[in-house]
């Protein structure tokens, strides 16, 4: 019989976490940042999946690195502070998703047949781990992957599962409507047995997705499928990244990671706000940064040590470190990289993107989204 629900045997102890992804479409962003160290509702997003496993029972958690992977010990160090044992593997190449996960598999201190949490640093999600581990355990599968439900599912890869929950296929993204037999999609967290980890090829790309998961089924081994729609956000694009942030400091995301109560707005000690100033829409204003007289903010992250002066407008966007934002520009759906000054009077829409360090002069820009 399964386990009783929140005993011991529900838990899992041990995770691999992938960080090493580059963040190629979250550019300007990332050239100086790994994309999971860019901050979300003022911490780096990081943190708030290591906060949402620590919860779950999770101790032990090895960070598959690779993308400028010396910043994260040195922030987060051996994990303590929150209460987990971390440890950093570091790819020299890049070997994809299951090769990165062989790649860490000598850190690991579970046994062959118990659960391993595997969860990449992209995925702002609500999913229950512990029900998860659960469905794995009860279930006796070799692997069990989070499934979630999608309006529109041309865009993944499909999951269809048996009555029972037993994936029966992987199919590639769906190319006519006859093709879309589910909306179930793989949403990037699982719980693999040890053995299986084990079992994935050494020292070569290896795709857990394209590879790892089909020969598997084909073998003969048990998939698991658990349907859980709740949250659930890929960050990969700009737009993405800001939403989930402004979903998480208005607690339409779960984290234990963010700061304060949930609400319209989130301001980091060291942030200045003008009295006048109107922020709105889960908008994160971080350490040190300042925002002037009559200016409007919603549904944005301005990052440490911004500037937005007076009378700008800032909607779902993201300024970055040191930014400056002139007075009276207009900005919707844009990213602002680290260093970046935007003088005064511009206006950038519809997915604008301004480099790290550029300059662009008062009055140079109106509605353009090609910077």
């Amino acid at each position: 019989m399964p386990a009783p629900a929140g005993s011991r045997d529900d838990k899992v102890t041990e995770a691999i976490l992938l960080v090493g992804g580059k963040g190629t479409r979250l550019r300007p962003l990332t050239v100086n940042t790994p994309k999971p160290m860019v901050p979300a509702a003022g911490v780096p997003f990081l943190t708030h999946q290591l906060a949402r496993a620590r919860a779950a029972g999770v101790e032990h958690i090895v960070l598959a690195t690779s993308y400028l992977a010396e910043v994260f010990e040195p922030y987060f160090g051996d994990g303590s502070a929150l209460g987990l044992h971390l440890e950093y593997v570091t790819e020299e190449e890049p070997l994809g998703t299951g090769g990165a996960i062989r790649n860490v598999a000598s850190r690991l201190r579970s046994g062959p047949d118990e659960p391993v949490l595997i969860f990449n640093g992209d995925i702002l999600t609500g999913l229950d781990i512990e029900a998860l581990v659960a469905t794995h355990r009860s279930s006796g599968a070799d692997v069990s992957l989070h499934l979630t439900r999608v309006e529109d599912p041309r865009a993944f890869g499909l999951v269809p599962t048996d009555a029972e929950g037993r994936v029966l296929a992987f199919l590639e993204k769906p190319q006519t409507p006859e093709e879309i037999v589910t909306d179930q999609i793989n949403a990037g967290a699982y719980v693999f047995r040890r053995s299986v980890i084990d079992a994935i090829p050494v020292g070569r790309p290896v795709s857990v997705e394209r590879e790892t998961f089909p020969d598997l089924l084909s073998s003969g081994a048990h998939l698991q499928g658990m349907v859980d729609s709740t949250y659930w956000l890929d960050l990969g694009t700009p737009q993405a990244f800001v939403r989930g942030s402004a979903d998480l400091v208005m607690g339409r995301a779960p984290s234990p990671a963010v700061q304060g109560r949930c609400g319209d707005r989130l301001l980091l000690p060291t942030a200045t706000v003008a009295p006048d100033a109107k922020l709105t829409g889960g908008t994160v204003i971080g350490a040190n940064a300042v925002i002037a007289e009559g200016a409007r903010i919603d549904g944005s992250a301005v990052l440490d040590g911004a500037i937005v002066e007076e009378g700008a407008v800032v909607t779902a966007s993201l300024i970055g470190a040191g930014a400056r934002i002139g007075a009276r520009t207009v900005l919707s759906d844009v990213v602002i990289g680290d260093g970046a000054v935007v003088g005064p009077d511009n206006e950038l829409r519809d997915g604008a993107r301004v480099w790290c360090g550029a300059v662009l002069p008062a009055s140079s820009v109106r509605f353009s989204s090609d910077q």
